[in-house]
């Protein structure tokens, strides 16, 4: 099974907010575009690319485009959020977008300090909901102005809370540094294995802490990065042959399976 390619962006920007009474079970997935959660209330764990959020009401999380990710979502009380996507562009054309690119660096993707762009943030998420709603003159013109608004003051925010390092999150190093491997060296041979091997841990052992903190069998994390990496490197003009090869597929039948599979085209027609 792979990774979901959940929703599709096709405008700047989008705001939802949520509310569910009943907890849904959403796989691990990930976007093509950036996203902010404004978490307001219920039993919600987190999972990022290895670090674990259980989240509180006020929290912010940051969720940069590619980042594998899973909600666990409890019952007992409904879960309430709003939802921000962001085209990556429009960040990179404005130069919003460090804190996002901190955030998959670092591994650091949650603002819970009482820093003040992050109440900031909060006001305009509910200001720029009010202006998608409205239909007085200008309203989209204000929403624009209001989600630029917000990034900043994100930003803003993120920038303070690293610098008193206050960000809170659950890992495991061991799966820290298998990932920040894999991510590096995706073209090498990353079956069980070859890692139980190199990080000096069971083969058993491995598997159980990796699907713990990220979600999904290292395996499935594995091919779901290869076929990002390969998605770029088509877009970026390579051939369907070399984006197999550079992204780490050893078997051209497998690469073009999985692919279409994925992304419900082949490479020759992304590209």
């Amino acid at each position: 099974m792979l990774a979901d390619v959940r929703g599709y962006l096709r405008e700047d920007y989008r705001l939802f907010h949520l509310r569910d009474s009943r907890a849904e079970e959403i796989g691990y997935h990930y976007h093509e575009f950036d996203k902010v959660l404004f978490f307001y209330a219920g039993e919600v764990t987190y999972l990022v690319e290895g670090r674990v959020y259980d989240l509180r009401a006020g929290d912010v999380l940051l969720i940069p485009h590619h980042q594998i990710h899973q909600p666990i979502i409890r019952g007992g009380q409904p879960y309430e959020r709003r939802l921000l996507w962001l085209s990556p562009a429009m960040l990179t054309e404005y130069g919003l977008s460090p804190c996002f690119d901190e955030a998959a660096a670092t591994g650091s993707h949650l603002l819970r300090s009482g820093q003040e762009g992050k109440a900031e943030a909060l006001r305009l998420a509910e200001e720029l909901e009010e202006a998608e709603g409205s239909a007085a003159f200008a309203s989209s013109l204000l929403g624009r102005t209001y989600c630029i608004q917000l990034l900043i003051a994100l930003n803003r925010a993120y920038a303070g809370q690293k610098a008193q390092d206050t960000a809170q999150g659950r890992n495991d190093p061991k799966v820290d540094a298998v990932l920040a491997y894999l991510r590096a060296h995706l073209t090498e041979d990353l079956s069980v294995d070859a890692l139980a091997e190199r990080f000096h841990v069971s083969r058993s052992g491995l598997m159980s802490r990796f699907k713990e903190a990220t979600g999904c069998t290292i395996h499935q994390y594995v091919v779901q990065k290869r076929l990002i990496r390969a998605a770029e490197l088509l877009r970026e003009g390579a051939s369907v042959r070399d984006a197999a090869a550079g992204s780490g597929f050893q078997d051209y039948s497998t690469f073009l399976r999985a692919f279409r599979k994925r992304y419900g085209v082949s490479p020759k027609e992304l590209r």
